[in-house]
């Protein structure tokens, strides 16, 4: 996954609002009334360290910022100490952190932002609109950065004075900062890749030590956006949702982050364990590759294999009930998000018809490549793999290594599974996967219709312009694009009791841990 991935993913892709920590931490009621799990309750207590669990393999492990996150537990150590721009928010997709403020020109082309005031690095060195400036650049230039700062030459990103940055981009863009939440972490200006692993950031935590993908991490007391309670976090890499579940239940660790349904179900008659659960937090799509020369390149082929899952059964199966049913368009969480399109359902008969026109072969076998980065995602392919024999389609599932997967299979394989967190923002993933020249363009679309739609929607600011624009799009990734999106699960953690005023935020929302506290 990667800033590309695990970053969206945080991903999924909700980091807590800057400065504000009720835009990610605040907590909540449950509709009775009563406390919802991991909720606020009386004033929030100093000090303590909180043990948290994350996902993450030692053979994808990085320290660079501005690298490819295959780990949830190194892009959670790294949002703990360094900031982004912005963040998403609680009432809003974007919302201030490292930035604590945005205006755009009238040609919705140059955007100026200005850094949050008494932000510093961690040595103690004031934040710089020149820090600000090299970090983009040097982000820019990474082989993704085309993907992560879309239609933004590197030439084209400057500063003025002191405390403000000016981003000028290649066409009109109304949604340029929300596509600066998840990747553009600050770092000082001429930072050298050997100096990585004591490089100071700008974030709630500092850290103190960093060893085999586990890490320590105290709390910064300077902190420009407000008070931090815990004393330190300790981050634990496990290899497996089921280690680090079972770490939990026997009082290891105080956080399983991530940890998925069979968990859920195994800790829901504990009263010293919180369940926390929040909707629309991960997609676990199909890709089938449209480019000439795939299987998948008839888009016949495509709508008959979105037209052979059983949405329900997957959810019920793959996810354990703690999902939704989805539609074949990412961004179900997103306020502007299409319930007018009518819901995809399973139509064998159509789909063996679809086959049958666009002259499928079917006695030859397709191999359908998953890993078993997260909770689900393996068993979702095997699945499918059964419910696609009912049409006459032979699947074999090969379950590949993380590492080789996201170097070898990723964005060149003609059908394989991914996952993507921070389902907020359907423009969010139209530009980062779908338009013809996004770097994370997964199933290889090129749609002219597709990218006339997105132009329109992030070239204006006019509301009732944009909600239009917005329709068309989603209804053609539901038509044409290599996505079979079936169903969305709920983000799922585990928490020890005394653990209070968790993220509530789907996605990568979790990570932002700066209002957490211990009772």
């Amino acid at each position: 996954m990667g800033v590309t991935r695990r970053q969206l993913l945080w991903a999924g892709t909700g980091i807590g609002a800057a400065g504000v920590l009720a835009a990610c931490g605040s907590g909540g009621t449950d509709p009775k009334g009563a406390a919802a799990p991991g909720a606020a309750s009386g004033k929030p207590r100093q000090g303590g360290t909180l043990r948290v669990g994350a996902l993450g393999r030692s053979s994808a492990i990085t320290r660079d910022p501005h690298g490819t996150q295959a780990n949830e537990s190194d892009y959670l150590i790294l949002a703990l100490a360094f900031d982004t721009l912005t963040v998403p928010g609680a009432t809003s997709n974007t919302a201030p952190r490292l930035a604590a403020s945005w205006q755009h020109s009238a040609d919705l082309k140059t955007w100026t932002f200005r850094i949050a005031k008494g932000a510093t690095f961690h040595d103690g060195t004031p934040v710089t609109a020149e820090d600000v400036v090299w970090s983009l650049k040097r982000l820019r230039g990474t082989p993704s950065g085309a993907a992560r700062l879309p239609g933004i030459q590197a030439k084209n990103i400057s500063a003025r004075g002191t405390d403000e940055v000016v981003v000028v981009s290649d066409y009109p863009n109304a949604e340029f900062p929300l596509l600066t939440r998840f990747a553009s972490f600050v770092m000082k200006k001429d930072t050298k890749d050997s100096e990585l692993d004591k490089a100071p950031g700008t974030g709630p935590f500092k850290l103190d030590w960093f060893r085999g993908g586990n890490a320590r991490l105290v709390r910064n007391e300077k902190w420009y956006g407000g008070a931090v309670h815990l004393d330190a976090i300790e981050v634990t890499m496990f290899e497996t949702p089921q280690a680090m579940a079972n770490a939990l239940l026997s009082g290891q660790i105080d956080l399983a982050s991530n940890v998925g349904a069979v968990a859920a179900r195994t800790a829901g008659s504990r009263t010293d364990v919180q369940v926390l659960r929040r909707p629309n937090d991960m997609a676990m799509p199909i890709v089938m590759r449209t480019a000439k020369g795939s299987p998948f390149a008839d888009e016949r082929v495509r709508e008959a294999m979105r037209l052979v899952v059983d949405r329900d059964a997957m959810v019920k199966q793959v996810l354990s009930g703690y999902g939704t049913v989805a539609n074949d368009i990412l961004g179900t969480g997103d306020p502007a998000f299409a319930k007018t399109i009518p819901q995809r359902k399973r139509d064998l008969a159509r789909a063996k018809r679809l086959l049958g026109e666009a002259g499928f072969d079917l006695s030859r076998t397709y191999e359908l490549v998953t890993t078993e980065d997260i909770a689900g995602l393996a068993d979702s392919a095997t699945l499918f793999a059964n419910q696609a024999r009912e049409a006459g389609i032979k699947v074999e599932v090969v379950k590949q290594e993380s590492g080789a997967f996201w170097e070898k299979t990723w964005k060149t394989g003609d059908f394989y599974t991914t996952y993507w967190g921070t389902n907020d923002s359907v423009v969010f993933f139209a530009s980062k996967t779908m338009v013809g020249e996004a770097g994370q363009n997964e199933a290889g679309w090129q749609d002219p219709a597709f990218d006339a739609s997105y132009r329109k929607v992030i070239g204006t600011a006019d509301p009732k312009a944009r909600a239009a624009a917005l329709t068309e799009l989603q209804q053609i990734e539901h038509d044409r694009s290599g996505y079979l999106l079936w169903g969305m699960a709920d983000g799922i953690d585990l928490a020890a009791a005394k653990v209070r005023n968790l993220p509530k935020l789907a996605g990568y929302g979790r990570v932002q841990l700066e209002g957490v506290w211990l009772s």
